[in-house]
């Protein structure tokens, strides 16, 4: 399959820096921009495989071009680059289905891995940005799924690929109020805390073993 890219960052230097990196890597970049208007533009038009955007652009935000995709159920996959390492910004970032987010100081180590995760649908986040996420999300090691019912497993499984609650209560028909009470058993034997992320942040760095 022929891997199509958009790249977007307001820093043209930035820009130029992948772009000409990943071209020399043999990857396809179709279109670049320097504000997230525009990026959605290309989005929209060319629609690449994935789009590789900076955070914070003029216009619209890396988050808010992600979060349009969701919505419009676009199939380019978006990875952010950012110097964030909040982690609102990291879990909105989940909230909006990116599939990798990157730190712009490691953006040219670990971009080729990260394009290569999410070309065949796993999500790939930078190390140092997972290291925030609380202890018991990392002590939660997959033996904690015994506890889960099959019905749970499967919940959990869909929530590792991006869906919502409204999405899972449409593929297996069952309302959106069982979807919740499952999800809410969920965190509470994986003892998770309760922010509205956590569970899909647990679901994303588990998916394999889902």
């Amino acid at each position: 399959m022929n891997t199509t890219i958009v790249i977007a960052d307001d820093h043209p230097l930035m820009l130029r820096g992948l772009t000409d990196f990943l071209t020399s890597k043999g990857f396809n970049i179709i279109g670049s921009a320097e504000d997230g208007k525009a990026a959605y533009n290309l989005i929209v038009k060319l629609k690449p495989t994935i789009a590789i955007l900076d955070i914070r652009m003029p216009y619209k935000t890396g988050l808010e071009i992600a979060e349009d995709c969701k919505r419009n159920e676009l199939d380019t996959k978006v990875i952010l680059i950012t110097f964030d390492k909040e982690e609102e910004v990291y879990d909105k970032a989940i909230e909006c289905g990116v599939y990798g987010y990157i730190l712009k100081e490691f953006a040219i180590e670990e971009i080729e891995t990260c394009i290569s995760q999410v070309v065949i649908g796993k999500p790939y986040f930078s190390e140092e940005i997972a290291s925030y996420l609380n202890a018991s999300t990392l002590e939660n090691k997959p033996e904690t799924l015994d506890l889960l019912t099959k019905s749970e497993l499967r919940i959990v499984k869909l929530i590792s690929e991006n869906k919502t609650s409204q999405d899972i209560a449409d593929e297996l028909s069952i309302s959106i109020r069982t979807v919740d009470k499952h999800r809410s058993n969920v965190v509470h034997k994986l003892k998770l805390d309760n922010r509205p992320t956590s569970l899909s942040i647990w679901a994303t760095l588990n998916k394999d073993f889902l």
